[in-house]
């Protein structure tokens, strides 16, 4: 076995181990007062770049079936009293439905990314300031590399 391979064959190990470790903690502790499952916040997170999509729209930018879409936005617009979002039928398309972020939507992904981003702010200050510069970088690039992936995909 050439060392390239043990070399990748370790890395995407840790890369798996911390992903595990991710995802338990994340079980363990909801984030914050919007407690928010993932596919309910990526929705919401599109909804912050995007005045206005249709279900059909977030369905295909988050990948999920149509049905576990309705069932997303369903809960949405059921959830912090007054609902995340709000869903029109398309005056254009009448079979479409139009779905927008509400306040109380918009404060909820605030909230849910704010109580991530602080747990992860409280580990990655504990890297010495030369080691959070490189990892910065590498993180980029396999950002990079994880979007030209699913963007393939997307074309498949």
């Amino acid at each position: 076995m050439s060392d390239t391979k043990e070399t990748l064959d370790k890395m995407v190990s840790q890369v798996f181990e911390l992903y595990r470790v991710i995802a338990i903690a994340r079980s363990r502790n909801p984030a914050g007062p919007a407690d928010l499952s993932e596919t309910e916040f990526l929705t919401l997170d599109l909804l912050t770049k995007h005045d206005l999509l249709t279900i059909g729209e977030i369905q295909k930018q988050i990948g999920v079936l149509p049905a576990q879409m309705s069932r997303i936005v369903r809960s949405l617009e059921e959830q912090g009293g007054r609902g995340y979002v709000e869903c029109r039928i398309n005056p254009r398309d009448r079979r479409r439905i139009d779905v927008s972020l509400t306040t109380s939507g918009a404060k909820a992904h605030a909230a849910y990314r704010e109580a991530r981003m602080g747990s992860m702010y409280t580990i990655l200050s504990s890297l010495k300031p030369d080691d959070r510069i490189q990892f910065m970088r590498i993180l980029g690039d396999i950002r990079l590399a994880f979007e030209k992936t699913t963007d393939n995909d997307k074309k498949k």
